[in-house]
């Protein structure tokens, strides 16, 4: 049994218990005399076996719902938000009218056309998108303040004191819909989980759409996890999901079954261990040490962008918002990546891309003294640039991504061998001084003169676990 409760349009609220359904009471009383047990309480007071740590908010078709906002003619419209109008390019978002008939994020927009002929599709607008969620954690902090922001659309908030005890988290939940409807819009609806964990909190939020509110409180959290499918946990995809499966881990029954050894063992890292011990709703959080470990960018090339001069110019503009970023965080890249999706004569035995092209892909990487300058960077870039293939049938890139990686936080940074402190400081200076002016005038402001070209092509994009400066 899941702690489960669906707010209406324009709900009223009230604190007083006996405003709450029947179910959630007996469901309180069910798990508060558990409490008297002493029975493995992690993550929860000793004081009341249904308290809650978390509580995580998840828009629902977040940039959909924020064109439906503001452009009111697109309410109980099917849309589809896209990174530009081709066919070629896929969904980046699909209001849930437009998910009734199938759509979904990455469905491409032949087949989305296809799917529902009546589909609005709208190009991204990446600032209202960033000032909406702006709106949206200044409304969930008039409740509860936001302990962390994970993306665009999705925060989570510790829980302390009197709001940690089911009924007063419910009641919290309820409010913060109300508050994002009120104060940011009221076509924004938002999906609420609670648990005792960060991870948790966001298994629950993802468990009632839309505009659920989904609690897992320690007593009812095995019988509602074994109803999940491996797929429902973050961090598993279709990837993680296969090998697992080779592995003999089929089901939720199957990896719960597992010790914290073994767990450990089949992920071949901490996070086996990590993911067993969040799943029995002890609470803690990432080490504070530990750092992003790679920035990447990437961009599908309208058509008349798909020559090799024009397709440098934009792998040109990536690196130099990818390096702005990895400035900006105080990180040093170690290793530089360059990805090129190439399109082809359509054939029966060609693949063709989720991006409904046919295609050859082609990827390379160089390892590198640990750098964030302009310079060493961009010669790096050159030098993967110049290795890719040639020939008639790599004549036309319409995919570019660039990837910082293995990267390395400033305490932890070396100083190269052969640098020397002061000429490292001047370049750190000097980048500094660029991105400043960049920040306040536009990310053309200050730009090596080989990405002009591509300054409108590749324009600012959203990135679904990071809120985008607006350069």
């Amino acid at each position: 049994m899941v702690c489960k409760m669906e707010s209406a349009p324009n709900p009223e609220f009230s604190p007083l218990p006996d405003e709450w359904p029947e179910e959630l009471v007996s469901l309180q009383a069910r798990v508060g005399a558990g409490a008297a047990t002493g029975e493995g309480r992690a993550g929860a007071g000793p004081e009341d076996g249904s308290a809650v740590n978390w509580l995580f908010v998840d828009l629902n078709s977040y940039f959909a719902s924020v064109e439906q906002q503001v452009r009111t003619e697109l309410r109980g419209r099917a849309v589809g938000v896209v990174p530009m109008m081709a066919d070629t390019t896929c969904c980046i978002a699909a209001s849930y009218e437009a998910k009734a008939f199938g759509v979904r994020t990455g469905t491409i927009v032949a087949d989305a056309r296809r799917m529902c002929p009546e589909i609005i599709l709208v190009e991204a607008r990446h600032e209202i998108y960033v000032d909406y969620h702006h709106r949206v954690v200044e409304a969930v902090e008039s409740c509860v303040p936001v302990t962390a922001v994970c993306s665009i659309d999705e925060m989570a908030c510790r829980l302390m004191g009197r709001e940690r005890p089911l009924r007063a988290a419910m009641d919290l939940g309820m409010r913060v819909k109300k508050e994002i409807r009120e104060k940011a819009g009221e076509a924004l609806r938002c999906s609420v989980g609670l648990a005792t964990n960060r991870y948790l909190a966001k298994i629950a939020s993802d468990m009632e759409k839309p505009d659920g509110l989904v609690a897992l409180p320690l007593d009812i959290l095995p019988d509602a996890l074994h109803t999940l499918t491996l797929r429902d946990l973050p961090g598993i995809g279709a990837r993680t999901e296969k090998r697992l499966n080779e592995k003999g881990i089929r089901t939720m029954d199957d990896l719960l079954a597992l010790d914290r050894e073994h767990a450990g063992e089949l992920w071949g890292s901490v996070w086996g261990e990590r993911l067993f011990h969040w799943l029995r709703g002890e609470d803690f959080d990432r080490a504070e040490a530990e750092h992003q470990k790679s920035i990447s960018h990437s961009h599908v090339l309208a058509p008349e962008m798909r020559t090799p001069e024009k397709a440098w110019a934009v792998a040109h503009k990536l690196l130099h918002k990818a390096a702005m970023r990895l400035r900006a965080a105080g990180l040093w890249a170690s290793n530089i990546g360059l990805a090129i999706g190439f399109a082809v004569p359509r054939s029966e035995n060609m693949p063709v891309s989720r991006f409904g092209v046919p295609a050859r892909g082609w990827r390379s990487e160089i390892k590198l003294a640990e750098c964030q300058d302009n310079q060493t960077l961009i010669a790096a870039l050159r030098r993967l640039w110049e290795s890719r293939p040639s020939g008639g049938q790599y004549d036309h890139p319409y995919f570019i991504g660039v990837q910082l990686n293995n990267l390395v936080p400033d305490r932890l940074h070396t100083l190269a061998l052969f640098d020397g402190l002061e000429e490292e400081q001047s370049r750190t200076r000097l980048n500094a001084t660029m991105d400043q002016i960049n920040d306040k005038y536009g990310m053309s402001a200050l730009a090596p003169a080989a990405m002009l070209t591509a300054y409108k092509a590749a324009p600012t994009r959203i990135a679904f676990n990071s809120i985008p400066d607006l350069f």
